[in-house]
């Protein structure tokens, strides 16, 4: 298969820290696949606005399939000019033949279709994301109100202090994890698409320039951007912030759950099922895996 190698390691200790979804939504298979609907957004919305020949975008679109590329192949071919981008057009172009060849990749640069796949993969992926915090807001919403009551020992600094309710420390949870989504879905409501073209004027565009953008953002479910944001990265560092603001929230639980579950400790623990937190030497473990 096209791609195997290249991803075998990442195949192999990939699921272990990832789902099942978000690893595909982030594979070498997925950004393929984003590229190509970037050059297939591109042609419909420069058909749309009459810059390229009626007829054009269809052609275009039917060669818009990861399955038809060598991921391996487009890799190594990247050396050469630095990103996928530049053999993925010249390929795309090939594949599509007739007239409408002419026509992929038109009044494009290779980071406009790079930035814009890199924006349709946090899209995607944080899609998939915002579905499991939706998933752990809703568990930490049903462990306030089942141990509302239920009496712990409240700790600081890893001490017995003075006495907690198990659903104050799950409303803890709650709390961060509900702010959380909340700013991962107001800067995923932010993700532009990217289209400036060679010097980032979109001259080869014409006129036609700032509205083949909004066609393109509104066709792809992103945000039409002001100006091209080549060397404006802001949105970058803001989603990056996200994520990382969510691994703390994520990593906090984990922990709280872990220290729970200390063999000296035993008040609180992971769903118990088969293979799950044992060991290959030790069967009496329990091993807090998921966290």
């Amino acid at each position: 298969m096209p791609g195997e190698r290249g991803e075998a390691a990442v195949g192999l200790f990939g699921p272990i820290v990832t789902t099942d979804a978000l690893f595909g939504a982030t594979s070498g298979s997925a950004w393929i696949q984003a590229m190509l609907d970037a050059e297939a957004a591109l042609a419909r919305a420069e058909e749309s606005l009459g810059v390229i020949p009626a007829g054009s975008a269809a052609a275009i679109e039917r060669s818009c399939v990861s399955d038809l590329f060598d991921i391996d192949a487009l890799g190594r071919a990247a050396r050469l000019g630095g990103n996928p981008v530049i053999p993925l057009a010249r390929e795309l172009g090939t594949k599509v033949g007739g007239p409408a060849a002419e026509w992929v990749h038109w009044g494009a640069t290779s980071q406009d279709i790079l930035d814009t796949a890199s924006m349709l993969i946090a899209a995607r992926a944080t899609s998939l994301i915002d579905t499991d915090l939706t998933a752990l807001c809703e568990a930490c919403a049903e462990l306030c109100e089942r141990h509302r009551s239920t009496l712990m020992v409240g700790r600081t600094l890893l001490q017995h202090a003075l006495p907690i309710t198990f659903g104050l420390k799950a409303a803890g949870w709650l709390a961060s994890a509900s702010e959380g989504r909340a700013a991962l879905r107001a800067v995923r409501r932010r993700l532009p698409v990217q289209l400036g073209g060679a010097a980032g004027t979109l001259a080869s565009l014409g006129e036609r320039g700032t509205d083949v953008t909004e066609a393109m953002a509104a066709s792809l479910g992103l945000a039409a951007p002001p100006l091209p944001w080549h060397t404006n990265r802001t949105v970058v560092a803001e989603l990056a912030a996200v994520l990382g603001m969510l691994a703390g929230i994520g990593s906090k639980i984990a922990w709280d759950v872990a220290l729970l579950m200390q063999t000296e400790v035993a008040e609180a623990f992971e769903p118990a099922a088969a293979g799950r937190g044992g060991s290959s030497t030790l069967p009496h473990k329990r091993d807090p895996v998921g966290a």
